[in-house]
């Protein structure tokens, strides 16, 4: 028998079925807008608006409520351009022999290449870190669980909520990553798991011409 505390289910609120019906639709109407962006303004973009979309994915269920991730928010120039170049030495690697032929066809139809501009325009790079374990206040480890899954929901839930704000993303995976822990002075325990660009679109910016895929081909009823 657990000695937990329990409290009651606190501000659900529940909805007639039309109203949760539009509601639906108006999630979908607002999210499917939603577009990875590759070609960022300068603009700045208030620090407020970044620390209320990091409270937002800090909701994300997570295993034993652990929280097992942590965000470091970067908009020092010198620091991004440092990100950059690493980034950048990892990507040509990667370009000009690392990745499979497959991968490079699959990717084609994007766009992209080694030359990332972006990680220095872009007013914020958010560095997402997921942490295996956790020190306590005397220095014993705590073990965490389910961190890739808790990690992933917290990093969508982001996404969207800065889409929300109004402003655009991008996922940026160099591979490996290690040298963010090194640039960001991050501990041995913490994993890069992405780099999030954030912030506003350029003026001319443009999107591959993609669709996504229908309600059938992505979900079955039974």
């Amino acid at each position: 028998m657990s000695d937990y505390k329990q409290i009651p289910l606190p501000d659900y609120v529940e909805y007639e079925p039309a109203e949760m019906k539009r509601r639906a639709d108006e999630f979908y109407a607002e999210i499917k807008r939603r577009r990875t962006v590759r070609h960022f303004s300068d603009r700045p973009v208030s620090r407020e608006v970044i620390e209320a979309c990091l409270l937002a994915a800090g909701t994300a269920p997570n295993g034993a409520n652990l929280q097992p991730w942590h965000f470091v928010v970067v908009e020092d120039a010198a620091i991004k351009h440092k990100i950059r170049e690493a980034a950048e030495i990892e990507e040509r690697a990667f370009y000009e022999g690392r990745a499979p032929s497959e991968w490079l066809e699959a990717l084609a139809p994007l766009g992209t290449d080694a030359h990332k501009p972006f990680l220095e325009i872009a007013p914020f790079l958010i560095v997402i870190f997921a942490q295996s374990y956790s020190l306590d206040e005397v220095g014993e480890k705590v073990k965490h669980y389910y961190v890739q899954e808790s990690v992933g929901i917290a990093t969508g839930m982001l996404i969207t909520a800065l889409h929300h704000a109004g402003l655009v993303t991008l996922t940026h995976t160099p591979s490996p990553m290690g040298f963010l822990n090194e640039l960001l002075e991050r501990p041995k325990w913490e994993r890069p798991f992405l780099i999030l660009v954030a912030g506003y679109p350029a003026a001319d910016a443009t999107v591959p011409d993609i669709s996504k895929k229908p309600l059938e081909a992505i979900a079955t009823f039974l």
